[in-house]
């Protein structure tokens, strides 16, 4: 298993396991993602912050890494933080942990560029979710609700969102 960035050859996959976890979300609850621009894609790709787990040369999970994140976390925003946003992993592959997977490269990560929290939000009506997150290792923190912007993609547009952190050693 490795964990690398993204290269533009995989956006039609990755399109392809949004899609997948769009409809996995709409079983599981009343939220889901609309659907993510392409261009948006490529852009954090050249950023470096689209990140794919490979196990035996099959793309088995992506995520997204930021680094500043001032619309959801506020004064927070201010700690050095690596914030993971948009885990999905492919429907053949579920149950393997792959979040924790993140976690632990996600520390290494944060050590190495100096971070102190690796933080992530998700939707604040989702116990389930909460919960499992908790399980992982993160510490919640609230339920908020963003301030409407147009610095946040329109899924975020009047939904409150639990907050988690991981303070790294």
């Amino acid at each position: 298993m490795q964990i690398t960035n993204c290269t533009i050859a995989d956006i039609p996959m990755m399109l392809s396991l949004y899609d997948a976890a769009r409809e996995y979300q709409k079983e599981k609850s009343n939220r889901h993602w609309q659907s993510f621009d392409p261009a948006m894609i490529k852009i954090e790709i050249e950023e470096r912050r689209q990140w794919k787990i490979v196990d035996n040369d099959t793309i088995v999970c992506i995520f997204l890494t930021v680094y500043d994140d001032p619309f959801i976390w506020g004064v927070r925003n201010n700690d050095p933080s690596v914030y993971i946003h948009r885990i999905v992993t492919h429907p053949n592959h579920r149950g393997n942990n792959y979040t924790s997977k993140i976690i632990d490269w996600a520390k290494e990560h944060s050590r190495r560029l100096d971070k102190q929290f690796i933080r992530m939000d998700t939707w604040g009506d989702n116990p389930k979710l909460i919960e499992y997150y908790k399980k992982c290792g993160f510490t919640f923190l609230e339920i908020i609700t963003p301030d409407t912007t147009t610095d946040l993609p329109d899924y975020y547009s009047c939904i409150s969102l639990s907050l988690f952190e991981i303070k790294i050693d």
